[in-house]
């Protein structure tokens, strides 16, 4: 698929439509300056136009990165690509969100093609959020009036989990439907709040949680577990899948960051991950967890230890 538009900013018609679609859109030139950023682009990254327009689509701002960690925008960027071969691209990424948080989204790269030489001028991203994100999202807001939901985090809290872990087990026990946790915890997180200050260290805790919530699959489930630590229960998921799912987790709050003026700051976490048995209590399980997560820490850190 080819686009031939010039000079597209002229266009007012195009840029109308473009305003109103539901998935974000950005133009770029040969140099891959921002010269378009649509209403839809705004919302789901958290940046404006006005703050995205003439920047540079590796100047630090959507900074893409696959599942394997690989930074995209400075290495093997698909925008750049496809300027340069002239052909259009498909793939997820997960893109970097304005609050320091991770979204997965899949992206469309298309050329902008010279109408009369064929030559291309430019490139157009088009993105939107996995529909996982946005089902997870309906489910939040329905614990608003149930004091279900961490005021902080605006996740599912201990007492939602909690209740849906217990539900858990007794369907593994009875209908053998499996499922994992990972117990999370943020590293060295005191270290922010003395470095910085305990505003900052909340906002790395709210990054931190919007990463893990919007990286799960729909039947998944996050809950902030107190202070810097978080649950993350994984239903239906097959043994050999569990650490692959928690190193991804993983990474990708690794690749997160807020921005304090010149500074990034950045987080790592240290997960303890395990299959429900049949013989666990809800004590039961959360202690071997909690035990995982400990030698994570113990190992240095920054790291998953599966049992």
């Amino acid at each position: 698929m080819k686009i031939e538009v010039v000079n597209i900013d002229n266009h007012d018609l195009y840029k109308h439509i473009l305003n109103n679609l539901y998935e974000g859109v950005y133009f770029v030139d040969l140099n891959r300056k921002i010269l378009f950023w649509n209403e839809a682009a705004e919302k789901i990254t958290g940046y404006t136009s006005d703050e995205v327009l003439d920047t540079h689509c590796y100047d630090n701002i959507l900074v893409h990165v696959d599942e394997f960690g690989n930074h995209l925008c400075t290495g093997i960027c698909p925008l750049l690509r496809t300027m340069t071969t002239g052909e259009g691209s498909d793939m997820k990424v997960f893109l970097h969100h304005k609050n320091g948080h991770r979204v997965p989204v899949a992206v469309k790269t298309i050329p902008v093609k010279n109408m009369g030489t064929g030559n291309v001028e430019g490139g157009i991203e088009i993105f939107k959020p996995f529909e996982s994100v946005s089902n997870h999202e309906k489910k939040i807001e329905e614990l608003e009036n149930l004091a279900l939901r961490d005021e902080l985090c605006q996740i599912p809290n201990r007492r939602y989990l909690g209740d849906k872990l217990l539900l858990f087990l007794e369907m593994y026990k009875r209908f053998d439907l499996s499922f994992a946790i990972l117990f999370v915890d943020i590293d060295h997180f005191k270290r922010i709040n003395d470095t910085y200050s305990h505003e900052t260290g909340d906002r790395v805790l709210k990054m931190v949680s919007s990463t893990l919530f919007n990286n799960l699959r729909v039947n998944d489930i996050v809950a902030r577990w107190g202070g810097e630590e978080f649950i993350i229960c994984l239903n239906g998921i097959k043994i050999d899948e569990i650490t692959v799912a928690a190193e991804r987790i993983r990474m990708l709050v690794e690749n997160s960051f807020i921005t304090e003026g010149e500074l990034s700051i950045n987080v790592t976490i240290s997960i303890g991950a395990t299959m429900a048995r049949k013989d666990d209590t809800l004590e039961k399980l959360l202690k071997r967890a909690d035990e995982l997560l400990y030698e994570s820490k113990r190992n240095g850190r920054n790291r998953v230890t599966f049992g």
